[in-house]
C-alpha cells in the first residue's frame, strides 16, 4: 500500500498571508466559548432559567472556565450570540440588552467576566436585523462600535443577515474601521465569506485585511454529517483559502461541538484533531457546567492545543485520500509536522493505515529520520524512524489519528 499512497499524494505549497488587520490581535487562533449551537435562541427565562440566553449563563460560564481549567489550558474568551438584545433600540438610537434577562447591562457583565481574567465577546449583525429578528447594525456602525468599546466588549461576531451581498464588503469594512477608531482592542470576527459564496468567490486578500478570523462554511450542528460537510467543503477549497491564513486572521470552520449529543466519542477526537490542524478558532459551544470527563480531557489536552496554538501560523491542509483514509498534514515551528490521519469508515472495527513518512509531501524534514509522536486517540511515543521504516496507526471508524512528527537534528 505504501507505493500507492506515494502516488495519491501531492505536494502544496501554500506561502505566508500579506496584509493582515493590523490590529495586533489573534495571532494565533481565538479560544473561547460561544453559546449558539448549544444554547441558540432560548429567550424563555420563566420555563427554564438555567438554560436560558441571560447574563447568568455567562457568568456561570466564566466561574466553570477559571475553576475547571479552561482558563489555563487556553481558553479565554466567553461569547455571546444572538438574541441578547432588546427588540428596540433606546431613545438615544443606543443598543440595549435586554432587561429582564440582563438586569445588570453587559458593562457589567464584562466587568464580572474581566474580574475572572477572562474577555467578552458579543453578536452584532450587518443587515437591518439579526439572525434572530433583532436590531442591526446598518446605519449604526459607528455607534454601535463604540457602544461595544465602551460595555467592555473584546470581541466582535459580526453577522450578515439581512443585507444585500454586493455590499458585504464595504458593511465588514466599515465596521472594521469603526471598532478600531475605538481605540479599544477587539477581536474582529467577520461571516463575510459565508454570505458572498453564493454569488462568486470572495476576495480572501480584501477580506484578510478587514477580519481577523472569517467564517466560509454554514453552521456547525451536532452532528457527525455536519462536522464532515465542513471537513470536505474546506478541503474542496484549500486553494483558495490556505494560503490567506496566519497570525492575525483565520479561517472560521464554526465552533467546537465537543461535549454535546450527536458525536461519538472517535467523532469528537477527529473535529478537534481537524480543527487543530486547519489552524481554525477553537471556540466549544457546549454546557461547561455538565460536560463528561472524556471531552474535557479531550477540550484541554495541551499537546492538540500547543498544534492549534503553534505560532508559526500556518493552516494545515489534506494531503491524500485513500482506502477510506484521509491524511491531513500542518507545518509547525522549528520544522516540525502535525499529522492527522481520519478513517471514514462508518462500520467494523479499528482499520490499519500503514505510513512511511517518504511519502509524506513534507519528507524532507526526516532526512534522515524524524521522531514520532501519537497524540491521538492516545499518547505514545512511537520512536525514531527513517524515511522507508514503516509505522501503522489503528484508527477505530470516524476516528482520527494525530501524530507529532519532529526531525532529529544531525550531530
Amino acid at each position: 500500500m505504501g507505493a500507492f499512497v506515494l502516488l495519491l499524494f501531492f505536494f502544496c505549497v501554500f506561502d505566508n498571508p500579506v496584509g493582515s488587520l493590523d490590529n495586533g490581535l489573534s495571532l494565533t487562533p481565538t479560544m473561547g466559548w460561544l453559546h449558539w449551537e448549544r444554547f441558540m435562541c432560548n429567550i424563555d427565562c420563566d420555563s427554564d432559567p438555567h438554560n436560558c440566553i441571560s447574563e447568568n449563563l455567562y457568568m456561570q460560564m466564566a466561574n466553570v472556565m477559571v475553576t475547571e481549567g479552561w482558563k489555563e489550558a487556553g481558553y479565554e474568551y466567553i461569547c455571546i450570540d444572538d438574541c441578547w438584545s432588546s427588540h428596540q433600540r433606546d431613545a438615544q438610537g443606543l443598543l440595549q440588552a435586554d432587561p429582564k434577562r440582563f438586569p445588570s447591562g453587559i458593562k457589567k457583565l464584562a466587568d464580572y467576566v474581566h474580574s475572572k481574567g477572562l474577555m467578552l465577546g458579543i453578536y452584532a449583525d450587518l443587515g437591518t436585523e439579526t439572525c434572530g429578528g433583532f436590531p442591526g447594525s446598518l446605519g449604526y456602525y459607528d455607534i454601535d462600535a463604540q457602544t461595544f468599546a465602551d460595555w467592555g466588549v473584546d470581541l466582535l461576531k459580526f453577522d450578515g443577515c439581512y443585507m444585500k451581498w454586493n455590499l458585504l464588503g464595504e458593511g465588514y469594512t466599515n465596521m472594521s474601521i469603526a471598532l478600531n477608531k475605538t481605540g479599544r482592542s477587539i477581536v474582529y470576527s467577520c461571516e463575510w465569506p459565508l454570505y458572498e459564496w453564493p454569488y462568486h468567490q470572495p476576495d480572501y486578500h480584501a477580506l484578510r485585511k478587514v477580519c481577523n478570523h472569517w467564517r466560509n462554511s454554514v453552521d456547525v450542528e451536532d452532528s457527525w454529517a455536519s462536522v464532515k460537510n465542513i471537513l470536505e467543503w474546506t478541503a474542496d477549497h484549500q486553494n483558495i483559502i490556505v494560503p490567506v491564513a496566519g497570525p492575525g486572521g483565520w479561517n472560521d470552520p464554526d465552533m467546537l461541538v465537543i461535549g454535546n449529543f450527536g458525536l461519538s466519542h472517535d467523532q469528537q477526537e477527529s473535529q478537534m484533531a481537524l480543527w487543530a490542524i486547519m489552524a481554525s478558532p477553537l471556540l466549544m459551544s457546549n454546557d461547561l457546567r455538565d460536560i463528561c470527563p472524556r471531552a474535557k480531557e479531550l477540550l484541554q489536552n495541551r499537546h492538540i492545543i500547543s498544534i492549534s496554538q503553534d505560532p508559526l501560523g500556518k493552516q494545515g491542509y489534506r494531503t491524500a485520500k485513500v482506502n477510506n483514509f484521509e491524511v491531513w498534514e500542518r507545518p509547525l515551528t522549528g520544522g516540525q509536522l502535525a499529522l492527522a490521519v481520519m478513517n471514514k469508515y462508518e462500520a467494523g472495527g479499528p482499520r490499519h493505515f500503514p505510513l512511511t513518512l517518504a511519502t509524506l509531501p513534507s519528507w524532507k524534514i526526516c532526512t534522515p529520520e524524524c521522531n514520532v509522536t501519537q497524540i491521538l486517540p492516545s499518547y505514545k511515543e512511537l520512536g525514531v524512524h527513517t524515511l522507508f521504516s514503516q509505522l501503522v496507526v489503528a484508527i477505530n471508524p470516524s476516528g482520527t489519528a494525530l501524530l507529532s512528527i519532529t526531525p532529529m537534528k544531525v550531530e
